[in-house]
């Protein structure tokens, strides 16, 4: 019985610090309405510059109606990006699992590190999923819907499986 409560705490704390950092998304979200994001934005402005930087003439175009930015590589429609391909509510979920089974300041750098390691992974998704719009439009969709999910969810995924083997289980062990 006492491994039962010890899981349904924290199955509730990551409940309840996903829906605590949701709901603070979502307020910051509707500060946007009709328009984009500062976390789209940014990130759509980075991916542009490591395609000019890699040879592809990248220019975004901001449809805030639409809360939209629009690639447009070498002069053609590329891509569109919207909020969700931010990743941010893939980092909430991160970091509510890395919290639920918090371990003192250690858990304060992995989620640091974590945020920071999604980030660069969902700014290296765009960049090479505009490349292959570009290049392979035939692989457009498959990459789009299975490969950069898989990307992006498979790396959280790492990331919660290091934290709980060298940090969670160590931690007890060591307690």
């Amino acid at each position: 019985m006492k491994d039962f409560k010890e899981i349904l705490w924290v199955l509730l704390r990551f409940l309840g610090i996903w829906l605590l950092l949701f709901l603070l998304y979502q307020w910051y979200l509707n500060q946007f309405s009709g328009n984009i994001d500062g976390f789209t934005k940014i990130i759509s402005d980075q991916s542009a510059f490591l395609l000019n930087f890699t040879g592809y003439e990248t220019v975004t175009k901001d449809f805030p109606s639409h809360e939209t930015v629009q690639f447009y590589i070498n002069g053609k429609v590329a891509t569109r990006m919207v909020e969700g391909c931010n990743a941010v509510s893939v980092m909430i979920m991160f970091l509510a699992f890395v919290f639920a089974f918090y371990k003192g300041a250690k858990t304060f750098y992995f989620a640091f590190a974590g945020i920071v390691l999604l980030y660069i992974l969902n700014l290296f998704r765009i960049y090479v999923l505009n490349m292959i719009v570009v290049d392979f439009p035939a692989l457009t969709k498959p990459a789009h819907d299975y490969f950069f999910p898989a990307i992006i969810y498979g790396g959280v995924v790492v990331l919660w499986l290091i934290w709980i083997n060298k940090f969670v289980i160590t931690h007890e062990k060591n307690s």
